[in-house]
């Protein structure tokens, strides 16, 4: 081995009667996809990486900035303005040589989404993004491939196991929140992160080993403000199926009654040639139609304003609706949590 003896090497979670040969063999076996190499990632990878992984796939088309830092403990000042994915896999090759490390330096999305779930033993979901968290869930669940979704924001977040044997994320959430809020925009700080990521990689590795109760059907809270955590099971929770989904914008066809719901200043050059500019006010006041037969698509940036314009055309017209996360934020302000 190039890392050196396993015996010895992962000696301390070997000697627990839940792990042993069997459960290490299953960990080194795994090939986990983890989606956002930041500030949830990050705790993850290097717990995830140390404990044996076989093979792991970073996906993140963001690159590291200085307000990273205080949160994502795997970089250093001198990687700064160098792809994440990239400098994390350097660093994590140093941390187990045995695992093998992969790299997509690009954002997740509906196009790449379904090939990259379909390799996975299990995927982690540590984008912090809703819009990248419904395209996992609902790819998962159809492929039948296990998920651990995490949020965090401010001083607290969650942990959950969602689809394979378990509701999908719909299950628990089936709207989106009020806001867009973002570490960027409302704070958070590193310990919390650094938490339920580590939370997440102890989850992912229970599922490995075949640990009971299963991480799967379980949500997990955080509040480290009031030093609180709290937790339910949602394995009886009704699956609802998907209704509104997000489709990447090459999906586009010239019949489709396409919305750009960023204005001109946010987004110069429109989602597609034929979209209209419109607002979400406008679908809750005037509520706009598509002519008989059209599929209607709705583009922003994060996929929330989509999803509520949606929701106004959805209360008065039946036909097929999907959205678009353009995730177009200038480099400098994107963050992965």
């Amino acid at each position: 081995m190039a890392g050196g003896d396993t015996m010895s090497r992962y000696a301390r979670q070997m000697c627990l009667p839940a792990v042993g040969d069997t459960g290490q063999s299953a960990i080194n076996a795994a090939h986990i996809l983890v989606v956002g190499v930041g500030g949830l990632g990050v705790p993850a990878l290097q717990y995830l990486v140390g404990a044996g992984v076989g093979r792991v796939t970073l996906v993140d088309g963001d690159i590291v900035s200085l307000s990273n830092l205080h949160r994502q403990t795997l970089f250093r000042e001198t990687d700064i303005g160098t792809a994440k994915a990239a400098a994390a896999a350097q660093t994590l090759r140093t941390l187990n040589a045995d695992c093998v490390i992969e790299t997509v330096e690009a954002p997740l999305d509906p196009e790449n989404a379904p090939s990259l779930v379909s390799q996975s033993t299990l995927v982690l979901d540590c984008a912090d993004s809703f819009a990248i968290s419904y395209i996992l869930s609902d790819v998962s669940k159809t492929l039948g491939i296990p998920l651990i979704s995490a949020s965090v924001l401010e001083f607290g977040g969650y942990v959950g196991g969602f689809c394979h044997t378990a509701p999908s994320l719909r299950a628990v959430f089936p709207d989106l929140p009020d806001r867009a809020a973002t570490c960027a925009t409302a704070g958070v700080m590193g310990p919390v992160v650094g938490m339920i990521g580590a939370a997440q990689a102890q989850m992912a590795l229970a599922f490995l080993i075949g640990q009971h109760p299963s991480p799967l059907g379980q949500l997990i809270r955080f509040d480290m403000q009031n030093f609180r955590s709290s937790g339910f099971r949602f394995d009886a929770a009704p699956d609802p199926a998907p209704d509104l989904t997000f489709i990447a914008a090459s999906d586009i066809t010239p019949a489709d009654f396409v919305v750009e719901l960023r204005d001109i200043q946010e987004a110069a050059t429109p989602v597609s040639t034929t979209a209209k500019r419109l607002t979400v006010a406008q679908f809750a006041d005037q509520q706009p139609v598509p002519s008989r037969n059209q599929r209607a698509v709705f583009a922003c940036r994060s996929g929330l304003r989509a999803w509520q314009a949606a929701s106004h055309l959805r209360s008065y017209w039946d036909g097929d609706i999907t959205l678009i996360a353009m995730g177009d934020t200038p480099t400098t302000e994107r963050q992965t949590t």
